[in-house]
């Protein structure tokens, strides 16, 4: 497979190339040359397993660059936990992606990337200085799958006092060969310095930089594994089925939107935002206007200038047509926190509050509809990484899990930066120069 930019169709990298460049240089987003038809895979009586299906989605991406006994080893190293569909009712399923190592769907990209990134690096180059904003659980998804893996700095920057006390725990509590910068500003301004540095020819000379955000293809690619497989726990696959994702800097979705066009059989999906609304805004109004990002309780979903829309539209190329595969809501603080208080009530399920955006989502899809489908949200995030806000709305404490509970005693380490490219610019050269 070869990978084009979105701003250069004529590009034609490889998937190393793109794995560990992370932007091209004319600062579109990687994109695959071909989307294989892989419906084949998907038919109804499959019963292949989460990793074999994942083995046959990756194959066809990763195998210019990699054996398939290489691929299918990255594939036993990273796909080591489940993604349960969990039935709430008929036809209602929690689609759980927080089963791994810290407890976020992230852990899914970040593993994989780590993998990848290890069976490609050439052994004998420069130390390789991964940069990741993140608004949340991204920076200690990658923190943890790669940490101590040789050759390989991860430099995470987030925002000052906007994250959770577990999500910065995860973030802040590793040595060895992970770094966290916590910036005084924004998820947005965080990702403007990464996006700068990327760009910067001076700098990218004397240190050597990858990315592990979303506008890294490499973390795309996994992420389209648990909607097939998810698809396939179905008990009644004759129905439409719409998944619901809580989408952010709007990664995860499009991996969904990716699988679509590869053949998965489902009817539409759902971009559920909370009160940072410009994907909404754009599907109503066709003009896309980024704005400054607003602090919510589902902080994970705090951004005002996704990365990602840049790869849908290229993928659909016009609003009329991305309609008919996608729809956009946003949900405000109040409906979010009720909907965790009512749910837990009725169907002793918790959500987190991302979880609780994307289920606001189904109802909203549903109660427009007359047929039956499958209805399937996705649950990002462990309840227990949002406890202040869980536990406020259903009024009972939660009992953390084990390794949740061992990071609040540990030591937090951080650099606190202004939010200025000249001090992150002088960090990186006199950390890893």
């Amino acid at each position: 497979m070869k990978f084009y930019s979105t701003n250069n169709k004529d590009l034609n990298d490889n998937f190393r190339t793109a794995l560990f460049k992370g932007m091209p240089s004319d600062k579109g987003l990687y994109m695959p040359r071909l989307l294989p038809d892989l419906s084949k895979l998907f038919n109804q009586e499959s019963r292949m397993s989460f990793q074999e299906m994942s083995f046959e989605i990756s194959k066809k991406f990763l195998d210019e660059d990699l054996s398939k006994n290489q691929i299918q080893n990255i594939i036993e190293s990273c796909i080591t936990f489940d993604a349960p569909n969990k039935k709430i009712e008929k036809n209602l399923y929690c689609l759980e992606l927080f089963h791994g190592p810290t407890l976020a769907f992230k852990d899914f990209g970040a593993r994989f990337m780590a993998q990848c990134m290890q069976s490609l690096r050439d052994n004998s180059s420069k130390e390789i200085n991964i940069l990741v904003a993140t608004s949340g659980d991204t920076g200690g998804a990658v923190a943890n799958g790669f940490y101590d893996v040789d050759g390989i700095n991860v430099i995470i920057l987030y925002p000052k006092g906007k994250v959770s006390e577990i999500q910065e725990k995860q973030l802040t509590t590793l040595d060895r060969n992970v770094f966290a910068l916590e910036v005084d500003g924004t998820f947005d301004d965080c990702q403007k310095l990464v996006k700068k540095a990327f760009l910067d020819d001076k700098l990218n000379e004397q240190i050597n930089l990858s990315s592990a955000n979303s506008i890294n293809i490499a973390r795309l690619i996994p992420q389209s594994f648990y909607y097939a497989h998810s698809y396939m726990q179905l008990d009644n696959k004759k129905l439409p089925t719409i998944f619901s994702v809580p989408c952010g800097n709007f990664g995860n979705i499009t991996a969904g939107l990716i699988i679509k066009k590869m053949g998965l059989p489902f009817k539409k999906i759902i971009a559920s935002t909370n009160s940072n609304d410009v994907i909404p805004k754009f599907l109503e109004t066709g003009k896309f206007s980024p704005k400054p990002s607003i602090q919510t309780i589902s902080n994970a979903m705090d951004v005002g200038n996704p990365s990602n829309i840049v790869r849908i539209m290229d993928l659909y190329h016009t609003l009329e047509k991305l309609k008919m595969d996608m729809i956009s809501w946003s949900f405000n603080e109040t409906e979010t926190s009720n909907l965790i208080k009512e749910f837990f009530l009725e169907k002793k399920y918790l959500l987190d509050p991302h979880t609780s955006v994307a289920l606001l989502g189904i109802l909203k899809y549903e109660k427009e509809q007359s047929q039956n489908f499958n209805k399937i949200f996705l649950g990002t995030a462990h309840p227990a990484k949002f406890l202040d806000v869980v536990e406020k709305n259903i009024n009972f404490n939660i009992k953390l899990p084990k390794r949740l509970n061992k990071l609040l005693s540990l030591e937090k380490k951080s650099v606190l930066l202004k939010n200025s490219y000249d001090e992150f610019y002088d960090y990186l050269l006199s950390s890893f120069q």
